[in-house]
């Protein structure tokens, strides 16, 4: 007769593991598992979590069959569960989704693994199964996700590339390649050979200094798409290093030629109103250059009449005097007229060093003769110590009229008979200054800071278009306009210019 302890003697030396004491390790697993006759795939056995997760005693499972204990769907038909079972007992484990229903009716999709176990007594199969219901929403919803960010990412003018420590591009996003112009498949190149010549060095710059701190500054280039298209992009970068995943710099990269393309048009549309109120000013001065002209033109009609005379009486050094000074007074008409042409004409931007204290100088000249028209004194104080600024010299006098000529009509309305504008020059807060202080009326104090801002004028009848031409103007340049009260009554308007920084020559050894 063979007892318990031969039995399980023997079935250590034939290294199959007994059905007691497998049960007893299985009942110990926090894990849910059911085995399973290897050749009828009947329940034989089920351990504790199991139970508990079905909701049902070891004595009530073993009747069961799948349609009991599984969600009624085809893909969860016996047949698919046996022919698992059946492949794990010929290929080896096996991991496949099932959905097992509760006793409640509470479904529990899960991850199940077949293994065959030939134990002492039989063959069964063990499944061990899990609940991946939460994972598997999770997974849902990451796809949602995905999907809703792919849609949005297709209309997206911006991408995202990785280049590696050897300069290869390692990845780029779909719509990377969209806006690069590359197709799908076709190879990406160097990141600067979409640039243009002027610009590749500062793009291996910018890629160079890139830290994995924080990403470097944003910066603009034009580069030439695939199909030939000329584009601009806005580009950040830095390094990143994840282990065993990514290392090299993270490029991010938009279109941004709209943007471009739109700083252009009103770049070109404040051109357009600056050259506008140039000619606005002039028209303003016309009455007053008349006048300044009409008395050089007169004296050189005079003088050449007087010569004509003296030629027909036979004195000629008198003749030769008069048409010399005739000469004199066309050549200062002359020097007016050239000076309206400088300021008029239509020329394009371009910044370059000046003094304001010159700027001012190059404009009191027809301050003066609007002035003088006026019946209104004109008073310039110049700072003693030089005003550097790095500016369009046209625009900034442009802004100097436009305020001076607005105090000449305020005071012009008023009638004053002592009226004054002060033109001053100065160095306040690190910056270079201008003040125009009339004693006019003023405006109230609370349309001091809407002055600038169109639309609003110190002048009966004006409309603020000069005032808020300045603001651009000033605002373009870096600088500040606003208006205060002046002292003893009037407005004072000022203007406020960073300080071109201007650096010492070396000293020599």
């Amino acid at each position: 007769m063979v007892t318990p302890a031969l039995q399980v003697r023997r079935s250590r030396i034939m290294n199959f593991p007994a059905e007691e004491d497998f049960h007893r390790l299985l009942d110990a697993l926090t894990l849910c598992v059911l085995l399973h006759d290897a050749q009828t795939k009947a329940i034989v056995w089920a351990n504790r979590a199991a139970c508990v997760a079905l909701g049902f005693s070891l004595e009530e499972l073993l009747p069961l069959k799948a349609p009991d204990m599984t969600r009624p769907e085809p893909k969860y038909r016996r047949e698919i569960g046996v022919a698992a079972m059946d492949r794990a007992i010929t290929q080896g484990p096996q991991v496949y989704e099932w959905c097992y229903r509760s006793r409640a009716g509470i479904d529990m999709l899960s991850e199940a693994i077949a293994t065959y176990v030939p134990l002492h007594e039989r063959a069964v199969v063990m499944v061990q199964f899990r609940d991946i219901t939460e994972e598997e929403a999770t997974r849902r919803k990451l796809r949602r996700y995905e999907t809703r960010l792919r849609e949005f990412m297709q209309d997206l003018g911006e991408g995202v590339a990785v280049l590696t420590p050897r300069g290869k591009l390692e990845y780029i996003s779909e719509s990377g390649r969209r806006v690069l112009g590359v197709g799908p498949g076709e190879p990406l190149g160097g990141v600067p050979d979409y640039c243009t010549p002027a610009d590749r060095n500062r793009l291996i710059t910018q890629l160079r200094h890139a830290t994995s701190e924080q990403p470097t500054h944003a910066q603009r280039y034009r580069i030439t798409r695939r199909d030939g298209a000329t584009r601009w992009l806005r580009i950040t970068c830095r390094r990143v290093a994840i282990e065993n995943e990514l290392n090299g710099l993270l490029i991010h990269f938009r279109d941004i030629s709209d943007e471009v393309a739109t700083e252009e048009a009103r770049r070109t549309e404040a051109r357009m109103l600056e050259y506008a109120g140039r000619y606005n000013a002039m028209g303003e001065m016309a009455t007053a250059i008349a006048h300044e002209l009409s008395q050089p033109l007169a004296a050189v009609r005079n003088f050449i009449e007087g010569a004509i005379q003296r030629l027909g009486q036979g004195s000629v050094d008198s003749a030769i005097w008069g048409l010399r000074s005739a000469d004199r007074q066309a050549e200062h008409a002359a020097l007016i007229i050239k000076s309206v042409r400088e300021y008029i004409v239509k020329r394009e931007p371009t910044e370059t060093h000046a003094d304001l204290r010159d700027i001012l100088g190059d404009v009191a000249y027809f301050i003066e003769l609007r002035a003088k028209e006026a019946g209104v004194r004109v008073r310039i104080e110049q700072a003693s110590e030089a005003l550097p600024v790095f500016c369009e010299r046209v625009l900034i006098g442009q802004v100097i009229l436009n305020l001076a000529f607005n105090a000449l009509e305020a005071l012009t309305e008023t009638k004053a008979a002592t009226g004054v504008v002060t033109l001053a020059t100065a160095m306040a807060d690190g910056r270079a200054e201008l003040r125009v202080i009339d004693n006019g009326p003023g405006v109230p104090a609370d349309a001091h800071e809407r002055l600038f801002d169109g639309f609003s004028s110190s002048k009966a009848g004006g409309n603020g278009i000069g005032l808020s031409l300045c603001k651009n103007i000033v605002t373009r340049h870096g600088g500040r306009i606003w208006a205060q009260a002046a002292e003893g009554g009037g407005l004072e308007c000022r203007v406020a210019l960073p300080l071109e920084r201007v650096h010492a020559p070396d000293a020599g050894v």
